[in-house]
Protein backbone atom coordinates (compact mmCIF):
# COMPACT_ATOMS: atom_id res chain seq x y z
CA UNK A 1 0.00 0.00 0.00
CA UNK A 2 3.25 2.50 1.07
CA UNK A 3 4.01 1.69 -3.04
CA UNK A 4 0.39 2.81 -4.16
CA UNK A 5 0.25 5.76 -2.26
CA UNK A 6 4.44 6.82 -3.50
CA UNK A 7 3.58 5.98 -7.01
CA UNK A 8 0.45 8.78 -6.57
CA UNK A 9 2.44 11.25 -5.19
CA UNK A 10 5.03 10.72 -8.08
CA UNK A 11 1.57 10.98 -10.57
CA UNK A 12 0.05 13.66 -9.32
CA UNK A 13 3.72 16.02 -8.89
CA UNK A 14 4.98 14.86 -12.87
CA UNK A 15 1.06 16.22 -13.83
CA UNK A 16 1.47 19.37 -12.29
CA UNK A 17 4.52 19.81 -13.27
CA UNK A 18 3.12 18.62 -17.06
CA UNK A 19 0.64 21.29 -16.50
CA UNK A 20 2.99 23.97 -16.31
CA UNK A 21 4.65 23.06 -18.77
CA UNK A 22 1.45 22.76 -21.41
CA UNK A 23 2.63 19.42 -22.08
CA UNK A 24 -0.25 17.02 -19.66
CA UNK A 25 -1.36 15.58 -22.90
CA UNK A 26 1.63 14.45 -24.43
CA UNK A 27 3.01 13.17 -20.90
CA UNK A 28 0.10 11.20 -21.35
CA UNK A 29 0.81 9.65 -24.27
CA UNK A 30 4.34 8.77 -22.91
CA UNK A 31 2.71 7.07 -20.22
CA UNK A 32 0.38 5.26 -21.95
CA UNK A 33 3.23 3.94 -24.34
CA UNK A 34 5.46 3.35 -21.05
CA UNK A 35 2.59 1.15 -19.51
CA UNK A 36 2.10 -0.52 -22.63
CA UNK A 37 5.85 -1.44 -23.02
CA UNK A 38 6.09 -2.54 -19.29
CA UNK A 39 2.84 -5.00 -19.39
CA UNK A 40 4.07 -6.75 -22.85
CA UNK A 41 8.29 -6.76 -22.14
CA UNK A 42 9.12 -9.43 -19.35
CA UNK A 43 12.68 -8.52 -19.89
CA UNK A 44 12.36 -5.05 -19.22
CA UNK A 45 9.99 -5.90 -15.96
CA UNK A 46 12.82 -8.01 -14.71
CA UNK A 47 15.53 -5.14 -15.15
CA UNK A 48 13.81 -2.67 -13.63
CA UNK A 49 13.33 -4.74 -10.68
CA UNK A 50 16.40 -6.44 -10.66
CA UNK A 51 18.52 -5.33 -6.99
CA UNK A 52 21.83 -6.76 -8.94
CA UNK A 53 21.41 -3.99 -12.19
CA UNK A 54 22.63 -0.51 -11.63
CA UNK A 55 19.99 2.40 -11.16
CA UNK A 56 22.40 4.01 -14.02
CA UNK A 57 22.08 1.13 -16.75
CA UNK A 58 18.31 1.03 -15.68
CA UNK A 59 17.62 5.25 -16.59
CA UNK A 60 19.68 4.75 -19.80
CA UNK A 61 17.75 1.65 -21.09
CA UNK A 62 14.43 3.78 -20.42
CA UNK A 63 15.88 6.68 -21.84
CA UNK A 64 17.22 5.00 -25.13
CA UNK A 65 13.72 3.00 -25.09
CA UNK A 66 11.54 6.17 -24.86
CA UNK A 67 13.77 8.51 -26.24
CA UNK A 68 10.94 10.39 -28.41
CA UNK A 69 9.07 11.18 -24.74
CA UNK A 70 8.36 14.47 -23.35
CA UNK A 71 11.13 16.33 -20.87
CA UNK A 72 8.53 15.93 -18.16
CA UNK A 73 8.81 12.12 -19.12
CA UNK A 74 12.79 11.81 -19.23
CA UNK A 75 12.50 13.85 -16.04
CA UNK A 76 10.24 11.39 -14.10
CA UNK A 77 12.37 8.54 -15.35
CA UNK A 78 15.73 10.51 -13.77
CA UNK A 79 13.37 11.00 -10.91
CA UNK A 80 12.35 7.41 -10.01
CA UNK A 81 16.13 6.52 -10.93
CA UNK A 82 17.74 8.80 -8.57
CA UNK A 83 15.19 7.60 -5.40
CA UNK A 84 16.11 4.12 -6.52
CA UNK A 85 12.15 4.29 -7.36
CA UNK A 86 12.21 2.89 -10.81
CA UNK A 87 10.54 -0.49 -10.36
CA UNK A 88 7.25 1.74 -9.73
CA UNK A 89 7.22 3.49 -13.18
CA UNK A 90 4.84 1.21 -14.74
CA UNK A 91 2.36 2.60 -11.44
CA UNK A 92 3.24 5.76 -11.49
CA UNK A 93 2.51 5.74 -15.39
CA UNK A 94 -1.79 4.59 -14.59
CA UNK A 95 -1.85 6.66 -12.00
CA UNK A 96 -1.06 9.88 -13.52
CA UNK A 97 -3.03 8.37 -16.87
CA UNK A 98 -6.08 8.34 -13.99
CA UNK A 99 -5.41 11.38 -12.73
CA UNK A 100 -5.35 13.17 -16.11
CA UNK A 101 -8.11 11.48 -17.42
CA UNK A 102 -10.00 12.71 -14.22
CA UNK A 103 -9.11 15.93 -14.82
CA UNK A 104 -10.60 15.80 -18.02
CA UNK A 105 -13.58 14.67 -16.58
CA UNK A 106 -12.57 11.22 -18.23
CA UNK A 107 -12.84 7.56 -16.99
CA UNK A 108 -10.84 5.07 -18.23
CA UNK A 109 -11.92 1.34 -17.30
CA UNK A 110 -9.48 -1.48 -17.31
CA UNK A 111 -10.50 -4.24 -18.70
CA UNK A 112 -8.62 -7.52 -18.67
CA UNK A 113 -9.76 -10.33 -19.76
CA UNK A 114 -8.58 -13.68 -20.96
CA UNK A 115 -9.73 -13.13 -24.82
CA UNK A 116 -10.32 -10.19 -26.73
CA UNK A 117 -13.73 -7.95 -25.86
CA UNK A 118 -16.57 -8.30 -28.70
CA UNK A 119 -18.08 -4.73 -29.95
CA UNK A 120 -21.31 -5.78 -28.33
CA UNK A 121 -19.50 -6.73 -25.25
CA UNK A 122 -17.46 -3.56 -24.75
CA UNK A 123 -20.53 -1.76 -25.34
CA UNK A 124 -22.29 -3.57 -22.35
CA UNK A 125 -19.80 -2.49 -20.00
CA UNK A 126 -19.38 1.21 -21.13
CA UNK A 127 -23.15 1.42 -20.23
CA UNK A 128 -22.53 0.07 -17.05
CA UNK A 129 -19.49 1.80 -15.84
CA UNK A 130 -20.49 5.10 -17.18
CA UNK A 131 -23.86 4.63 -14.94
CA UNK A 132 -21.86 3.77 -12.21
CA UNK A 133 -19.08 6.83 -11.94
CA UNK A 134 -21.22 9.40 -14.31
CA UNK A 135 -18.52 10.33 -16.36
CA UNK A 136 -17.28 10.16 -19.50
CA UNK A 137 -15.54 6.66 -19.76
CA UNK A 138 -13.24 5.12 -22.44
CA UNK A 139 -12.46 1.24 -22.17
CA UNK A 140 -9.14 -0.18 -22.35
CA UNK A 141 -9.13 -4.03 -22.82
CA UNK A 142 -6.24 -5.96 -21.92
CA UNK A 143 -5.94 -10.12 -22.75
CA UNK A 144 -4.47 -12.15 -19.58
CA UNK A 145 -4.76 -15.27 -20.44
CA UNK A 146 -3.86 -16.57 -16.93
CA UNK A 147 -7.26 -15.25 -15.54
CA UNK A 148 -8.65 -18.09 -17.38
CA UNK A 149 -12.02 -16.41 -17.64
CA UNK A 150 -14.33 -13.84 -16.71
CA UNK A 151 -12.90 -10.66 -16.40
CA UNK A 152 -11.31 -7.69 -13.87
CA UNK A 153 -12.28 -4.31 -14.25
CA UNK A 154 -10.38 -1.44 -12.60
CA UNK A 155 -11.99 2.22 -12.76
CA UNK A 156 -9.86 4.40 -11.10
CA UNK A 157 -9.02 3.09 -7.68
CA UNK A 158 -11.74 0.93 -7.51
CA UNK A 159 -11.24 -2.88 -8.24
CA UNK A 160 -13.78 -5.68 -9.66
CA UNK A 161 -12.46 -9.01 -9.78
CA UNK A 162 -14.76 -11.30 -11.45
CA UNK A 163 -11.89 -14.22 -12.84
CA UNK A 164 -12.37 -17.46 -12.89
CA UNK A 165 -8.36 -17.68 -11.48
CA UNK A 166 -9.68 -15.01 -8.50
CA UNK A 167 -12.32 -17.23 -7.73
CA UNK A 168 -10.35 -20.94 -8.19
CA UNK A 169 -7.71 -19.23 -5.73
CA UNK A 170 -10.80 -18.36 -2.93
CA UNK A 171 -12.09 -22.03 -3.39
CA UNK A 172 -8.24 -23.01 -2.68
CA UNK A 173 -7.89 -20.53 0.30
CA UNK A 174 -11.41 -21.68 1.75
CA UNK A 175 -10.71 -25.94 1.13
CA UNK A 176 -7.15 -25.10 2.82
CA UNK A 177 -8.58 -23.36 5.76
CA UNK A 178 -11.36 -25.84 6.41
CA UNK A 179 -8.83 -28.57 6.71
Amino acid sequence: MKESRAAIRYAKATLDFAIEKKAADAVEKDMREIADVITENIELQNLLESPVVKGEVKKNSLHEIFKGSQEVTKGLITTLTDNKRIGMLQEVAFKYIILHEQLKGEDVAYVTTAVPLTGELEKKILAEVVKMSGNKVTIENKIDESIIGGFVLRVGDLQYDASVANKLNGLKREFTNSL
